[in-house]
């Protein structure tokens, strides 16, 4: 079972998304602690750690240490907006 971390900042920033949304970031975030590669998931481009995953018109952005079972939330963002 992976631990996700999310710093405090991240945390205020899910407040400003519609709730629509929210239930399913929020079962998305949880589901990586089971599984941190699910159907769907991209590795980012130029990077070893990195993947995101998609929740509508949102963007999980996250890393993922193995060897100490630790999945990190980097950013949660609108498609438009995520990768800037």
């Amino acid at each position: 079972m992976y631990k996700v971390i999310i710093n405090k900042q991240l945390l205020k920033s899910l407040d400003k998304i519609p709730v629509v949304y929210l239930l399913g970031i929020k079962k998305a975030i949880n589901d990586l602690t089971k599984n941190p590669r699910p159907f769907g998931y991209v590795k980012l481009a130029g990077s070893e750690k990195h993947y995101r995953i998609r929740v509508g018109v949102y963007r999980i952005l996250y890393s993922i240490e193995d060897d100490i079972l630790v999945v990190e939330i980097i950013k949660i963002d609108h498609r438009r907006n995520v990768y800037r």
